[in-house]
This record gives structure tokens, C-alpha cells and sequence, in this order.
């Protein structure tokens, strides 16, 4: 067993320890409460809190977190309302205000985020906004504070009872849950519901279902587990190479140690989702390309060499039809079995894996920009040339064959 499989299960059993204690009734409930959307603004702040104590700010949690805090800024969450999301949504909130503002539901949830609220057809102007919260993304404040109280997971020994009088502590201390260490916490904005968006009969998110039909809900192993690791608040995904060389196993094998000129060479390249507890990519926005080409001996791909397999839900730019779905589920795996007559000595045969994340969105935003992005024109630009820097390499080897 590896060092990293081995802290996850130890954790995983941790938590379904304390999961069960505190009973699935008691956490759906909490939850559906917690996660009633759109959710309702703070209010007035209770008369003993400070300013800092009253603050929605990550800046202020900090003050206290500041590992959190740290690990927040460099996560996807802080950047859930950035140039791609905010460039779109400034034509949105005059054409279609209803769409619009489903999108802070996940992207900004709390109330001081939204500068509109929802009035029948149209919107109006929310006396709540916050423009500098707004800009932030998924805040601390977005999972941990409701009413100004907050609320968090049990300590790492399990308890949940305040150390001293909630008068005595910080905002009033923290009201603690098992909720926080459950899939089911992250299900919010992580899966769609029955009656949302569908391609080809599938959910277009659908991230927790595909969780729990897999090894890994049988066996408790939380998404936190995995993208939330010591509790830490990075949650690490498909952006993050690490992050995806640890959920896969890659191979690649050649049929027999020598060819000689006028052979057809074997080579096979295996990617296994082995610890992924969700379909690899589990949204439509990656792209995974698997290839296989000749190289000469001065490192020149071999004309019309290369051979692709890609493992990708791939949809239409308007999200009307499904092309492929060639995702591999927990356990499953995909192989490009390359065959290729060898026509000179000293090629090789050069085996990559690469991660597009953001692929549909790099196709998206061009196709935006072509017809015209509107007053979003400049951050649309800058989350283009974002996704164009994302692809990376996971895998890349090189394999004589002569």
C-alpha cells in the first residue's frame, strides 16, 4: 500500500467514525438548512462583535486561519469568480438575470455577493451588495458563516463541545459538525440536480452520484479525504499535476526488446484511474490526450506517426448534444495499442498523457470573442490566454526500438 493510500484510509475511517456517531439523519438535515439557497444575508451583526469579528472578508479570517487563509488564495475557490466567469457575467445580468444569478448560487454564494436579486423576470439592485466580496469567489464565509454564527468541522479528536462560554469566544465560537467531513457537504454545487441540465441522459454534473456508485463511498474515503487532505483548503483537482498523477497509474510496454527495419512494432499505453473517486475527467470542461508517435534520431516526429486516443466528455461549444463520453470510471481503464511498421533503425516510440482542464473553455472563449463579448471583452480575453497556459504533461517516455 502506498504512503499517500494509506493516509487517506486512515482518515477515511476517522471520519466515518465520527460520520456515524453523529447519524446521516441529523447531517442531511443540517445540510438542507445550511445549503438553502438563494441563502439568506447576515443581518445585523450581534452587538459584542468587532468589526473584524462581523467581517465576511477571507482577509479577516485569516487574522486567526492564516493557513487557511493561505491555502484559500491559491485554490480554484478563490478563483470561482474569475475573468471567465465575471467576463460572461456582465452581459448575462442584463440579457438573461435569471441565469445569471443561478451561477453565484456555487460561484459567490453568499447573499453580500450578488449584485442583483432575483425579482420575478428581472432583477433588481441588492442592498446587501458587497463589490469587493463579490469578486472573491468562494469565501470562507460561503461554507462557514450563516447569521453571523459560524460553523465548522469537529476537532481532530472528534468532539464538538465548546472549550469555554461561547460568550467568552471569538464570534461566539463555532457550532461543530460532522457535516463538514461528508461528501454530502460538497454535493451542493459538485452534482446537479435529477431535474437539471442533461446530455445524451446524463447529468451534466454529476460528480457526486459517480462518487457514490464507486469503491471508494463503499469504503468512506470523503472527497475531503482526497482534495481536502489534512484539512487543508486546497482542493486540488484536475488543474493540479500531482493532484492527477496521484489518481492514475500510467504504463506503456513495447511487444519485444529489438525491431529491426521492416518490423511493425507493438507498443501499448494503459492509463488506470486507480485512486479517483469520481469519473476521470468528471466535467465536460477537460480534454486527456494519450499519444504515441516515432521520433528519428535527431528528435523529429515521423510524419504522419502519430496515433491519439482521448479521454474526454465531449460536448458542442452551446451544450446541445454530446459528441463522446470516453471518461474512464473508478477502476476503469484505457489503451492505445499502437502498431507501426519501422522503416529505418534508431527510431523511438515517444508515449505521452496531457491534461487539457480547460479545453471546452479554451474553444468556448474564442467562439465568445468571434461574436462579440461585450462590455466582458477584456476579462474574457485574460481567462482565454489563462486556459491556453493550463495543459501540462503527466506522462512522457521514450522507447527505442531499433
Amino acid at each position: 500500500m502506498r504512503l499517500r493510500d494509506a493516509a487517506v484510509l486512515i482518515a477515511a475511517l476517522a471520519t466515518l467514525a465520527v460520520v456515524n456517531a453523529a447519524g446521516a439523519d441529523a447531517i442531511r438535515e443540517f445540510l438542507d438548512r445550511h445549503w438553502r439557497r438563494p441563502l439568506a444575508p447576515q443581518g445585523p451583526r450581534p452587538a459584542r462583535y468587532s468589526p473584524l469579528e462581523a467581517s465576511l472578508e477571507p482577509e479577516a479570517c485569516g487574522t486567526c486561519h492564516p493557513a487557511q487563509l493561505a491555502d484559500w488564495r491559491t485554490s480554484l475557490h478563490a478563483a470561482a469568480m474569475g475573468p471567465g466567469v465575471s467576463g460572461q457575467l456582465v452581459e448575462m445580468l442584463e440579457s438573461d438575470p435569471g441565469s445569471a444569478l443561478s451561477c453565484f448560487n456555487c460561484h459567490a454564494p453568499l447573499a453580500e455577493q450578488a449584485p442583483r436579486l432575483a425579482d420575478g423576470a428581472r432583477a433588481r439592485a441588492n442592498p446587501v451588495y458587497d463589490t469587493a466580496l463579490g469578486a472573491k469567489g468562494l469565501v470562507c464565509a460561503g461554507c462557514h458563516v450563516r447569521g453571523h454564527a459560524r460553523f465548522g468541522p469537529p476537532r481532530r479528536d472528534g468532539s464538538l463541545a465548546p472549550t469555554a462560554p461561547r460568550e467568552t469566544l471569538p464570534h461566539n465560537g463555532v457550532t461543530r459538525t460532522p457535516a463538514f467531513l461528508s461528501s454530502e457537504f460538497c454535493q451542493s454545487c459538485h452534482q446537479f440536480t435529477p431535474d437539471g441540465f442533461t446530455l445524451n441522459g446524463k447529468l451534466l454534473e454529476n460528480t457526486y452520484n459517480e462518487w457514490k456508485a464507486s469503491r471508494f463511498a463503499r469504503e468512506s474515503v470523503q472527497c475531503q479525504n482526497c482534495h481536502m487532505p489534512d484539512r487543508r483548503h486546497l482542493w486540488r483537482g484536475v488543474h493540479d499535476p500531482e493532484m492527477v498523477r496521484s489518481g492514475l497509474t500510467i504504463d506503456a510496454r513495447v511487444g519485444a526488446a529489438r525491431y529491426r527495419p521492416g518490423d511493425t512494432i507493438a507498443v501499448t499505453l494503459t492509463v488506470e484511474s486507480t485512486r479517483i473517486g469520481h469519473a476521470f475527467p468528471t466535467y465536460v470542461t477537460p480534454r486527456v490526450v494519450m499519444s504515441a508517435e516515432l521520433v528519428d534520431q535527431a528528435g523529429e516526429v515521423v510524419a504522419g506517426s502519430r496515433e491519439e486516443r482521448v479521454i474526454a466528455r465531449e460536448v458542442t461549444l452551446d451544450l446541445e448534444r454530446e459528441i463522446a463520453d470516453t471518461r474512464l470510471m473508478p477502476g476503469k481503464k484505457a489503451a492505445l495499442h499502437y502498431r507501426r511498421r519501422v522503416d529505418r533503425a534508431g527510431l523511438r516510440a515517444r508515449l505521452r498523457v496531457v491534461v487539457y482542464p480547460d479545453e471546452f473553455y479554451t474553444r468556448f472563449f474564442e467562439s465568445l470573442l468571434e461574436q462579440g463579448a461585450g462590455r466582458g471583452e477584456a476579462q474574457i480575453r485574460d481567462a482565454l490566454a489563462a486556459t491556453r497556459r493550463s495543459p501540462f504533461t503527466v506522462f512522457e517516455r521514450e522507447m527505442p526500438l531499433t
